[in-house]
């Protein structure tokens, strides 16, 4: 069931569009805002706002890689995997983040505290490898900066 604090603010942000189902997504990172991830019952009570099917709100979910459709941990770690990043090694920085956390892509620790995804780009190429957690952009990294930057996030 969908907050009232979360109705109020889609209901705001779709105020702005002709057509309800254009706020879909900001819907979609508004749950997230307030839960961490969108489980399926708010994809029903959201579909019913906004006027959409589930399984079309679903696809929109389900596309968007920053959409979260099951839990993760408090800090989400967005590993850079594309060519430019690769080029630079982050394919090692990967395998470096995984050891130091004992999770593998994908995964959550046993704390809770992280989550560790690829992501096919952060538009950061010219500062490769980079990484995001949360909303921190992290670039030029090597093993040393990484184990900096995760001692940051309590």
């Amino acid at each position: 069931m969908l907050s009232r604090e979360e109705k109020e603010e889609i209901e705001a942000a779709a105020a702005a569009f002709p057509v309800r189902q254009s706020v879909a997504i900001d819907a979609l990172r508004i749950v997230q805002r307030y839960r961490g991830w969108v489980p399926d019952e708010a994809i029903d009570d959201l579909g019913e706002l906004l006027e959409m099917s589930t399984a079309e709100l679903d696809g929109v979910a389900s596309f968007y890689n920053l959409i979260f459709r099951r839990p993760v941990g408090r800090h989400v770690i967005l590993a850079c995997d594309s060519v430019s990043c690769w080029l630079l090694g982050s394919d090692g920085l990967m395998e470096y983040i995984s050891g130091r956390l004992g999770i593998a892509s994908g995964q959550t620790t046993a704390d809770g505290r992280f989550t560790l995804l690829p992501s096919v780009c952060l538009g950061a190429c010219d500062r490769a490898p980079v990484m995001m957690i949360d909303d921190d952009l992290h670039t030029n990294l090597d093993a040393e900066k990484v184990d900096r930057i995760l001692e940051r996030y309590e």
